[in-house]
């Protein structure tokens, strides 16, 4: 089965066109190599690729005959992800929501005046 196929069927891309996309990319990697789309899948094979910032990795158990509902996922595929590429997506959240984003407008009364008292200082109060 191809690569981008088989990603899709295991439910771990939305649509074939995405999975194609991603290898086209270089984001897919099978036994350590860059891989085209229809590079073809076997069990024992294993898969590096990245989604959403977050870098998978997944053995190859067996080949779906066809897109698998997902409670039957496991039955074709292992999950060797390390805990720690969750993680970092937790931090990033948080420190996504302290900072404004470039672009979205002027500041507000309230971070005006937290730059005001950042470069007025503790003297003048």
């Amino acid at each position: 089965m191809r690569v981008d196929k088989y990603l899709w069927c295991i439910r771990y891309v939305k649509t074939r066109n995405i999975g194609t996309q991603a290898c086209k990319k270089g984001a897919v990697k099978v036994n350590g190599s860059k891989v085209k789309p229809s590079r073809d899948v076997y069990p024992g094979d294993t898969i590096h690729f990245r989604k959403n910032q977050i870098d998978y990795t997944i053995e190859v158990l067996d080949i779906p005959p066809s897109r698998v509902g997902a409670k039957l996922v496991n039955l074709y595929r292992v999950d060797t992800t390390p805990k720690e590429n969750f993680e970092k997506t937790e931090l990033l959240k948080y420190s996504k929501t302290y900072y404004r984003k470039k672009g979205i407008g002027r500041p507000t009364k309230k971070d005006r005046r937290d730059i005001e008292d950042y470069t007025r200082g503790d003297d003048e109060e």
